[in-house]
């Protein structure tokens, strides 16, 4: 069983940066891709960026892609989100999740979750 404890997050400025982290405990991390995705009120959770289980395959959705970079380390069993370039469309609850073997982009095939944390973005 994987569980996934995420911080970092808050409130930054339009142009600004935050940094996402999700950490890992529980067996075999580096079998598991993991992905990102956030959430707005009223809205389904979206996809915005996933990272294989070696860390060499990255993918972002096109609205974060050039400003947004995923990044793992399985020694210390951890993922980030680096945020660069914010922007006020980019406030969201962000959530990191984890699926055995290759990153997908929808969020129903994820099986373990993070318990979200707060992105504020101010104009």
């Amino acid at each position: 069983q994987l569980q996934l404890v995420q911080s970092g997050g808050g409130l930054a400025q339009a142009g600004g940066s935050l940094r996402l982290s999700c950490a890992a405990s529980g067996p075999s991390f580096n079998t598991y891709a993991v992905g990102w995705f956030r959430q707005t009120p009223g809205t389904e959770r979206v996809f915005v960026s996933a990272v294989g289980t070696k860390g060499l395959s990255k993918y972002y959705s096109e609205p974060v892609k050039g400003r947004f970079t995923v990044a793992r380390d399985n020694a210390k069993n951890t993922v980030e989100l680096l945020m660069d370039n914010l922007r006020p469309d980019d406030t969201a609850v962000y959530y990191c999740a984890a699926r055995p073997s290759w990153a997908r982009q929808a969020s129903s095939e994820y099986s373990y979750w993070g318990q979200g944390t707060q992105v504020t973005v101010s104009a």
